[in-house]
């Protein structure tokens, strides 16, 4: 049994004892009030213009300078009170209704240089304004002026800015009161700290609810971003699924005509043996593969189907089905009717089916038309409804929305071009056009 000694080095001036919560709290405090009042205080900050509308709807040429107007506003209302409310004569009135004035103005560019410059402004209006009684140690402009200069700071910054500056113009109010107020029996301290608790109360909650309400929306887009790309993994699913019968199908073919070829020739060559046996082993090692592949997307409730993929000869079928779920559809087939790959026989089936299936979801009551046109580079297919008869009894589809995006799937896979979107008469309209290279264009590319 081996023992191990561990050497613990402690530093020359001593362990350092952890902190209280208490004066981490405290810390933290000061480093907030040294952020938000005292660190750029006088930074240059525009107040930007808003979004605002006119009565039409649309931007107008100075709506966006409405914030800016009601804040000169409020401080030519200060200015004149202060002209109003400060006894004596000669530029003393002037300079006070400047000084309530200056504050408000400042807001606009300077926010938190705003609510100093308001203090700063206050003490000098109480010295030269005369101010005597309830009007200590803000006078009748500066009591209305820093209520604005909070109101608008406070809205421009956040809910902690707000609270220290309240608590800052309390300090203030108490200094003066206690080293300056002695010659006067009252004081407007109570009624500032009063009404402008109330107010940053509702602008506080103000920005808590905006900032509730930009959380909510940016949590719906992502949650909406996420809803989009699951449904587009499912319909990726749900294609790779439908789409390895097919390929297995044509895999298991070549397997079985490399393996059968050596036989239908007399005495064939050891190296065409050779080569077809290879093609076999590939083919045979790809088939394999592919079923791994299917294993991977495959759902837990995923069961193969016993019947083959469908193709358009299937479609007779599908509209005598949607005709008795009540839709009424006509098919109408132009060009010379061929065979098509099985892929694109199988995406054209699942496109129009998809696209009755809305027909019956959004438009109940109304007509349908499938057309389908075998043209020289490939297929084309048309599925267009009317409106449904009565669109005020129409509900919500509980749909997740999946059809449009499996439809372009399937189109997007095949390179082709595909249209969705209301049409002339006040229906929905789908077009899609799958390139079908010419057999003999294929033999040569090969």
């Amino acid at each position: 049994m081996t023992e191990t000694t561990h050497t613990q080095t402690i530093p020359a001036g001593g362990a350092e004892r952890p902190r209280s919560p208490e004066r981490e709290l405290a810390g933290d405090a000061l480093r907030g009030l040294r952020q938000d009042l005292f660190d750029d205080a006088f930074a240059y900050r525009p107040l930007p213009r808003t979004g605002a509308v006119g009565r039409s709807g649309s931007p107008t040429r100075y709506s966006g300078w409405t914030p800016h107007a009601v804040v000169i506003g409020l401080g030519g209302l200060a200015m004149l009170i202060g002209l109003a409310g400060t006894s004596g004569s000669g530029p003393v009135p002037l300079l006070c209704g400047l000084l309530a004035l200056g504050p408000v103005l400042l807001t606009l560019v300077r926010p938190v240089g705003a609510f100093w410059f308001s203090l700063a402004a206050t003490t000098v209006l109480s010295v030269i304004g005369g101010a005597t009684g309830m009007d200590w140690p803000w006078g009748p402009g500066s009591f209305v002026s820093h209520l604005v200069v909070l109101t608008v700071v406070a809205i421009r910054t956040r809910p902690r800015t707000a609270a220290w500056m309240w608590v800052l113009t309390a300090v203030y109010g108490f200094l003066t009161d206690t080293l300056l107020g002695w010659s006067h029996y009252d004081t407007d301290v109570a009624p500032m700290l009063i009404l402008s608790a109330l107010i940053l109360l509702v602008v506080t909650v103000r920005h808590i609810r905006r900032q509730a309400q930009r959380e909510v929306t940016e949590q719906r887009t992502v949650t909406a971003e996420e809803r989009s790309r699951r449904t587009l993994l499912e319909e990726r699913t749900t294609i790779a699924r439908e789409l390895h019968d097919v390929v297995a199908h044509h895999m298991s073919v070549v397997a079985i005509q490399a393996e059968a070829a050596p036989y239908r020739v007399d005495n064939p060559p050891e190296e065409l043996e050779k080569a077809f046996a290879t093609i076999r082993e590939n083919a045979v090692a790809a088939l394999t593969e592919l079923r791994r592949v299917l294993g991977v997307v495959r759902a837990e409730d995923y069961e193969a189907p016993d019947a083959p993929q469908p193709t358009l000869a299937d479609l007779d079928r599908l509209l005598a089905n949607v005709r008795q779920a009540g839709l009424g559809v006509e098919k109408a087939v132009t060009g010379a009717v061929r065979e098509l790959p099985q892929g694109v026989e199988l995406s054209a089936y699942r496109i129009v089916q998809e696209a009755l299936s809305n027909s019956l979801r959004h438009a109940p009551g109304a007509d349908a038309r499938v057309e389908i046109g075998y043209v020289l580079g490939g297929l084309g297919l048309r599925v267009v409804n009317g409106p449904p008869p009565a669109p005020h009894l129409v509900q919500p589809s509980p749909g997740a929305g999946h059809g449009i995006t499996g439809m372009r799937e399937r189109v997007a896979m095949l390179n082709g071009e595909m249209t969705a979107g209301p049409a002339a008469d006040g229906g929905y309209e789908v077009t899609v056009f799958l390139p079908v290279p010419a057999a003999g264009a294929t033999e040569d590319g090969a």
